[in-house]
């Protein structure tokens, strides 16, 4: 018995289409409006990936957060709410006892160009809402906000982060 190889082309296997993640890209802004860079939040299985590309930051360390509500509006983005949460007794940090913030992010760094990149994963939300995870693009969306000091991961609330620097909204309130 002779045996023949095979020889199949992409053209001649017929495989399923894989659907693309969802997606979401957004603005960042400053207080005065001005174009301080992008983000893109992209589904994951068990969470999403987050893409920070922005500039015009103060060098060095920047608290990073999503906030509860799609509104950018005011010069000190204090219109975003609070973190995103999945319970009534928020505890804030990573290195906090109880933790339970869904919005809490890891630092991102500025360089002394005060540009800004970096790409993390986040295991405690999701884009779409309705799922066991609170959902970024629920009916009243949400924002990614960039702080003008570090988190320390421990003080309630907002970890000393300071004041907001940078918004994008993530849907739309």
């Amino acid at each position: 018995m002779r045996l023949f190889p095979i020889v199949m082309t992409a053209a001649a296997i017929a495989l399923p289409a894989l659907a693309a993640p969802a997606s979401v890209s957004v603005s960042l802004k400053g207080p005065a409006g001005e174009d301080l860079g992008r983000a893109t939040v992209t589904e994951g299985a068990r969470g999403v990936v987050l893409r920070v590309e922005a500039r015009g930051l103060t060098p060095g360390w920047h608290g990073l957060h999503f906030h509860e509500k799609g509104d950018c509006s005011t010069a000190d983005f204090k219109s975003a709410g609070g973190h995103v949460h999945d319970a009534a007794t928020v505890v804030h940090g990573f290195l906090a006892a109880g933790h339970n913030d869904a919005g809490d992010l890891p630092n991102i760094h500025a360089g002394a160009d005060g540009t800004a990149m970096v790409e993390v994963f986040t295991p405690f939300v999701s884009l779409a809402a309705g799922g066991e995870r609170p959902g970024l693009l629920d009916s009243n969306g949400s924002a990614l906000v960039i702080h003008a000091k570090p988190d320390d991961y421990t003080t309630q609330p907002i970890g000393g982060a300071g004041d907001r620097v940078a918004c994008g909204v993530i849907g739309a309130k």
